[in-house]
């Protein structure tokens, strides 16, 4: 088939050589019944325009001309031209959703936290031991913990970090006292990975026993504790003392398999709370044993093999009242984001709470909000992630909990003012950190 040269036609009369073209691109389709790609063709005729400058003006007569051609396709119902897949647009729009956006999000277009509303955990606000295995080798098995099973570090394509991949069965804990408080809080991501179809028991166990003797008390460890069975049907919670079960609980709801599931474990004398994401699934205030001092948390495996990451067990309830209108600043562990990340997550819920009912009772009272990181990665973004992690808690708290924007300032600092040494992932998360500071 030949096609016409548009690069020769006379621009004097651009209404004529439109319906001219119009004539003959309708006439070829009905005697070829051929189906035409008018998209290409245009596409065809653009690429010669960039060519010749002489061809811009022909431009918009070929867009016309190509709307009123398929226009008169979608007419003859034997022969439909099909719609033009998301794939086929402009070369203008293709790039301009290509090109990296250097605009910040901004916080009044997110979704509000209030729909967390029924979730209060806040987490203790000393670090007792904090693992993301961001300084294990992929393929060694994690250097502060305990196992008489088998594992390794792996990272993973669809998930940021690093992961323990439990291999077999067997005990897994942190190889140290971790406890020394009544008040304390547990949280870990887990990966569920098994396939479809198949059963899932993960085994989490409060323990108060010796460290340094894992068998202790056998299939019951140490000497007082607590078990939950972590399965795809919900969570069961069993205390226990000297041998003997002595209280049970549960609770029925569907764990997502080959999902990132966090799960908070929040402990007040012998109360136990626990949540799965940002829902609590579990309270039950008398389970723990009185009279032990629990010292030990550890994974019990079966034929089921998790993977673990951000382990974070943190001790003390929070003085949020006190440390902010009495003493003028409040440094909260407990307002939560993704790596590299400013949108404030859900499991901030309950710590955003007590902070802002503080600001209530005292409503003339302005903060000013600083964002800290660690020291990874380069100055300038961390400067840059730590303001703007310190804007987004502002706007949570005037759009979740109606305190006055106006109250605050905020800042970031980055990696500049560090508490602790940026030398492991416990110290990395103590200078991660969210500062308020009374004006």
């Amino acid at each position: 088939m030949n096609y016409l040269n548009l690069t020769n036609l006379n621009l004097y009369d651009m209404k004529t050589t439109q319906l001219l073209l119009a004539i003959l691109f309708c006439a070829m389709f009905v005697n070829l019944n051929a189906q035409i790609d008018v998209k290409k063709e245009v596409n065809e005729q653009a690429t010669n325009k960039a060519e010749n400058s002489v061809e811009q003006g022909i431009n918009g007569g070929l867009n016309s001309l190509e709307n009123g051609v398929k226009g008169l396709f979608k007419k003859k119902k034997s022969n439909p031209v099909p719609a033009q897949p998301e794939a086929q647009k402009s070369v203008q729009e293709t790039k301009a959703q290509e090109t990296p956006q250097e605009v910040k999000p901004q916080s009044d277009n997110r979704p509000s936290l209030a729909l967390y509303s029924k979730f209060d955990f806040v987490p203790g606000q000393k670090i007792i031991f904090y693992d993301d295995f961001s300084q294990e080798n992929v393929g060694d098995f994690p250097a502060q913990w305990f196992s008489n099973g088998s594992g390794e570090v792996v990272s993973l394509n669809n998930f940021p970090g690093k992961w323990l991949n439990i291999t077999a069965s067997g005990c897994y804990y942190p190889e140290k006292d971790l406890l020394t408080t009544e008040n304390f809080t547990a949280e870990f991501d887990m990966i569920v990975n098994v396939p479809d179809g198949e059963f899932f028991d993960v085994g989490f166990y409060i323990v108060s026993g010796n460290v340094k003797e894992p068998n202790q008390g056998g299939a019951i460890p140490g000497v007082a504790g607590v078990k939950t069975e972590i399965t795809n049907r919900g969570i069961d919670m069993s205390g226990y003392a000297d041998g003997s079960y002595t209280i049970n609980s549960s609770s029925e709801f569907e764990i997502p398999k080959g999902e990132k599931v966090h799960l908070s474990y929040w402990i007040q004398k012998q109360r136990i709370r626990i949540y799965v994401n940002e829902k609590k699934v579990l309270d039950s205030p008398r389970i723990l044993s009185a009279g032990y001092k629990y010292n030990i948390l550890r994974f019990e495996l079966g034929e089921s093999k998790p993977l673990i990451s951000n382990f974070r067990v943190a001790a003390g309830l929070p003085d949020t009242r006190n440390k902010l209108i009495t003493e003028g600043k409040l440094v909260t562990y407990g307002i939560y984001f993704d790596v590299n990340k400013d949108i404030v997550k859900p499991e901030s819920y309950g710590t955003l709470k007590e902070i802002a009912a503080a600001l209530t009772e005292n409503p003339g009272v302005r903060v000013k909000i600083t964002g800290h990181t660690d020291a990874d990665g380069d100055d300038a973004k961390n400067i840059d992630l730590s303001k703007r992690r310190a804007e987004s808690v502002k706007g949570e708290l005037a759009r979740s909990f109606g305190i006055d924007a106006a109250r605050f300032e905020t800042d970031g600092k980055g990696k500049s003012q560090p508490v602790a040494p940026n030398d492991s992932p416990a110290n990395k998360a103590l200078n991660r950190r969210v500062e308020f500071v009374k004006l």
